[in-house]
């Protein structure tokens, strides 16, 4: 449920976490590092967004990314170093 201040609509952290169904570190994390906007502090410590910035947080979190085959992490996953020595 949005909170009304000044005209203007908010939606708490806690309530875009539990739509999203991701936790509130995840949110936490995603605004420290900037991929997501960082939203107003109010209310003892509360931090809200507006409608476009819960808009923008949708589209990171359900975000498509493709999947890199036989990358060099996965390489070093399963212990190998990429070169086809020893293959």
């Amino acid at each position: 449920m949005p909170v009304d201040i000044a005209g203007q609509s908010y939606y708490a952290l806690t309530e875009v976490a539990e739509e999203l169904r991701v936790t509130r570190q995840s949110l936490w994390l995603w605004r420290k590092s900037g991929k997501i906007p960082v939203g107003r502090r109010a209310r003892a410590r509360q931090v809200l967004f507006t409608e476009a910035e819960v808009t923008a947080i949708r589209e990171y979190a359900n975000r498509l990314e493709p999947i890199e085959l036989g990358g060099a992490r996965q390489m070093r996953l399963f212990g190998q170093t990429g070169s086809k020595e020893g293959a």
